[in-house]
């Protein structure tokens, strides 16, 4: 009996998925046996740390802050950008923009056509997780965050982490914390693609500009 040839082994697999049969019956299981994070998880400073220095290293820009000093904070990253206008879903807390003096925050954002949504000059959200081994940018659509497209139009995005809570080692740590019916955004950095060349272009698919404020809780006194 002639063996199947991949394409037809592929092909069958995907029907006793789409039909719910379950995982393919003509191999073994294979292992499982790796290890869901290569980074101590009891050390959250360093899993701050470890998020941080990926994220520079996809030329993110990262800040730190508590939430005395966020908006001050938002203020000025907004002011250097010489932002007047600034999209915040109606999740994001107005404290967050409490001292953006002149700068409008967007009404009703939902209503925005594609070429009014291009010429709003900054966003600004939540997140819902952030993945340190990566660098990587969860958003999920929660109130927060908004719609897809408020992240991937504006040339600009200001997005807030708060630290340690939504942080986590890897990728496999991050999907059990994730609704899988969400519409999920990951992010390692500003939009970007090379060509054959490795001529780098940034803005292509996204914000030209990413810039990660890692929140902490203040203090205890």
């Amino acid at each position: 009996m002639t063996s199947p040839d991949s394409r037809s082994v592929v092909l069958a697999r995907i029907r006793r998925a789409l039909s719910g049969a379950g995982g393919p019956p003509d191999g073994p299981e294979p292992d499982r046996d790796y290890l869901p994070a290569h980074t101590p998880e009891d050390d959250p400073a360093a899993l701050a740390r470890l998020l941080a220095d990926n994220l520079a290293d996809y030329r993110a820009r990262v800040h730190r802050c508590d939430g005395t000093g966020l908006p001050g904070l938002v203020a000025g990253l907004l002011a250097a950008r010489g932002a007047r206008t600034v999209l915040a879903p109606p999740g994001v807390p107005d404290t967050w923009l409490s001292a953006a003096g002149g700068v409008e925050r967007v009404a009703d954002p939902d209503t925005l056509t594609a070429r009014e949504l291009d010429a709003v000059d900054s966003v600004l959200t939540g997140c819902a997780l952030a993945v340190a081994e990566t660098g990587t940018i969860v958003l999920d659509g929660s109130p927060d965050q908004g719609r897809r497209r408020f992240t991937l139009v504006p040339d600009h995005h200001i997005c807030v982490v708060r630290v340690p809570e939504q942080v986590v080692a890897s990728v496999p740590r991050a999907l059990p914390r994730l609704d899988p019916a969400r519409p999920q955004t990951w992010i390692s950095g500003p939009s970007a693609t090379s060509d054959i060349e490795l001529d780098r272009v940034e803005g292509v698919h996204g914000p030209r500009t990413l810039e990660v404020v890692l929140l902490a809780a203040p203090p205890a006194r």
